[in-house]
């Protein structure tokens, strides 16, 4: 039976037909493998960092099989979440309730029930997980409240010495402090970076899964969805299987994937992406109770405050999911128009710092971007996309 394009590309999903592995630039070793060999050295912790959407869950259920994962997202757990009855509820253990116990009476061998109540140990929850060969994946560690992070990290530094198995996935330039810092695990991690996708390693989803449909894909298109695809395997797969939606509805039955149509693809891929109301925050910047905003004038011809230049300047060309201020500053300086006034390089740091506030004080949605120690992060490179490619800039 032949596949279908959503069976080949499953950008939300395991990518059973185009999975490609990597190596590790720092050791030469695939990171099935290095992950492997960090969940057979018992009692230690794996911390894994990598960037968003970068195949990080995907590994893990890659190595570790689906019928033994148990995800947890940082985003589970509140300030007052008990870290072991979640751990419990995950795989369908009551942490209390009554069962009927049956007893005989011996002199006259009569028999009786009677309810007895029994309540769930955290011992009980680390030896099921040790029987039933289960890991434990904390998705998102920076999700969880910042006590909660180091609560968690306690937790664990007393079941990894018992042989539960966990790994503590996160982002790269929060790398998990409460995980990493912390002195009792001090010799008891095994850390693993990964690394960004490298265009080369995104081509080969293309060439793989348009194999398998039997759709030609010249090397050089293949090279310019991957550079769109912002170092990302997910809008990679996103992005092909919308070329493949096209091409289904095109009269022409064409089978092979052509520069032109890239584009189209592009802007389709962005349809259902929900930061509309993202994109408008940022533009708006933090209410001013009144007062009104320089405004810049630029090359296009339209004046700009300084929140709307910096959200067009994310925009521009080359797409970057990592800059230094420099960087920043130059961007946004490139869009004034000659001789015309350009904003204080303090004024946008301290934008930049307003941006953040207004953004990670909301649903994790709009948690898009951070500004740390001089450098702006992108943390979601489908929201980049969007930017640059689903009327994120309308108005603008």
């Amino acid at each position: 039976m032949a596949l279908k394009a959503e069976d080949v590309f499953t950008p939300g999903a395991f990518p059973e037909y185009t999975y490609i592995s990597r190596k590790s630039a720092v050791s030469d070793l695939s990171y099935e493998f290095r992950l492997m060999q960090a969940l057979k050295v018992s009692g230690f912790l794996t911390s894994l960092v990598g960037p968003s959407k970068m195949g990080k869950t995907i590994l893990c259920e890659k190595v570790v099989g689906f019928d033994k994962i148990v995800e947890m997202s940082g985003a589970d757990f509140g300030t007052e979440t008990d870290f072991w009855k979640l751990a419990a509820a995950k795989v369908g253990m009551a942490v209390e309730g009554q069962f009927l116990s049956e007893k005989v009476i011996a002199e006259t061998n009569d028999r009786y029930s009677k309810k007895e109540n029994y309540s769930l140990t955290k011992d009980k929850i680390i030896q099921y997980y040790k029987r039933e060969n289960l890991v434990l994946v904390i998705d998102d560690f920076h999700y969880a409240p910042e006590k909660k992070r180091m609560q968690i990290a306690q937790q664990l530094k007393d079941a990894i010495r018992r042989g539960f198995k966990a790994i503590v996935v996160s982002l790269p330039h929060r790398a998990d402090e409460a995980i990493r810092r912390n002195a009792d695990l001090s010799g008891r991690l095994s850390m693993i970076n990964m690394e960004s996708w490298e265009v080369n390693d995104l081509k080969e989803i293309a060439k793989v899964g348009f194999g398998k449909l039997d759709i030609q894909i010249s090397d050089d298109v293949a090279q310019q969805i991957a550079v769109e695809s912002l170092s990302s395997p997910q809008l990679m797969q996103y992005i092909c299987l919308n070329i493949c939606t096209i091409l289904e509805m095109s009269e022409h039955n064409d089978r092979r994937v052509k520069h032109e149509i890239l584009e189209t693809a592009y802007c389709y891929t962005t349809a259902n992406f929900e930061y509309g109301d993202v994109v408008a925050l940022m533009k708006k910047g933090p209410n001013m109770r009144g007062k009104s905003r320089n405004r810049f004038q630029t090359q296009n011809g339209k004046a700009y405050d300084i929140y709307e230049l910096i959200v067009k300047s994310i925009a521009e060309n080359p797409p970057i999911m990592k800059s230094e201020f420099e960087n920043v500053k130059e961007r946004i300086y490139r869009l004034i128009a000659v001789g015309c006034k350009k904003p204080a390089p303090q004024a946008i740091k301290e934008s930049l710092v307003k941006m953040r506030e207004l953004l990670h004080g909301r649903e994790d949605i709009f948690k898009v971007l951070d500004w740390k120690e001089g450098i702006l992060y992108i943390l979601d490179p489908l929201f980049l996309f969007y930017l640059r490619w689903g009327g994120g800039l309308k108005n603008v």
